[in-house]
């Protein structure tokens, strides 16, 4: 007979309620934020498909609409909003026109759903004919302190449609602490901002670019994203915006950054969001379509492994779908 001096770990695996019981991380709604791509359009029934994102669209206002009442219905708390203008220029100015895309979609989405958290995302790159994100030189170096003019502008435009969080996903210096003075001396000091704190520049965003239709014209982003090989860097960017006013702090790709997720969550107290990118999205898709994988295993472990690194909040375009898996 064995000695029973060692350790028996299965015994609390042995049934499924004391696996429950003991289980460490669990995911709930409320952790959930979906993404939805809004576009400017007189067609009430536009719903395109993005070809590189299996299942996501873009989506008129109504449609949006739409989408969103049967997601809350299943059980969605909150939404990501990126918006798509008919008209592009260099200063992105419907980024923080006070009748843009986002602010309608925010004020119809508040006036119908009360209660729904929406965060909008405050950045120039989808609102410039040139895709990137802040103000652009003569020979195409990105201005930083002169695009935070523009990027408080956003956000106070967005809080004024009744948005519930500011975004900002720029990565310019500074812009957490021009956005917050800008929202304090306007009236808006309870709102809070959700800064992409740690924003890589990662080959994960492929897909996105198609559905946010902000590809840049020319040169890339490294400029102003993090290199991928740098951890401390992250933990400087985040203490940067926590002094300047941030409330929330986000690393961002999520499945390639967990150790970054967890670096931050050891350092600082404040909430922290993974965004599990379209990339990552699209490679699981892919994938699943083909028979490879099972998706709703894989895509739920997945979820499980940014609240085990330290998550509080998980931005992801399986929101729907995990919320449908959550309620069988």
């Amino acid at each position: 007979m064995l000695d029973s001096d060692f350790h028996r770990g299965r015994r609390l695996r042995m049934k499924p309620g004391v696996r429950a019981m003991v289980r460490e991380n669990e995911i709930r709604p409320a952790d959930l934020v979906m993404p939805y791509f809004v576009v400017e359009t007189d067609d009430a029934g536009f719903r395109k498909p993005i070809g590189s994102m299996p299942g996501q669209f873009q989506l008129s206002l109504q449609q949006l609409e739409k989408q969103v009442a049967a997601a809350v219905k299943n059980g969605l708390q909150s939404v990501l909003l990126f918006g798509i203008p008919k008209e592009k220029d260099e200063q992105g100015s419907q980024a923080y026109a006070d009748e843009g895309i986002v602010q309608e979609a925010v004020r119809r989405l508040k006036d119908r759903f009360p209660e729904l958290v929406v965060i909008t995302d405050v950045c120039l790159c989808e609102y410039t004919s040139h895709g990137h994100c802040g103000i652009v030189q003569k020979g195409g170096e990105i201005l930083n302190d002169p695009t935070l003019d523009l990027l408080a502008q956003a956000a106070l435009s967005h809080v004024r449609a009744g948005a519930d969080i500011v975004a900002p996903s720029d990565m310019m210096d500074g812009r957490i602490l021009a956005l917050r003075e800008t929202l304090d001396d306007n009236g808006f000091a309870s709102t809070p901002i959700m800064s992409y704190a740690v924003k890589y520049a990662s080959a994960f965003y492929g897909p996105f670019r198609e559905a946010a239709d902000s590809t840049p014209k020319f040169g890339d982003r490294k400029t102003h994203q993090m290199d991928p090989a740098n951890s401390r860097e992250a933990l400087r960017e985040a203490a940067a915006d926590l002094d300047e006013g941030a409330d929330i702090l986000m690393v961002k790709p999520g499945l390639p950054y967990l150790d970054i997720i967890r670096q931050l969550r050891d350092t600082f107290d404040a909430p922290i969001a993974a965004y599990n990118v379209s990339g990552e999205y699209s490679m699981v898709k892919a994938a699943a379509q083909n028979g490879w994988v099972d998706e709703e295993r894989m895509v739920m472990e997945m979820m499980t492994s940014f609240k085990r690194a330290g998550s509080d909040i998980i931005l992801t375009y399986f929101a729907e779908d995990v919320l449908g898996w959550l309620n069988k």
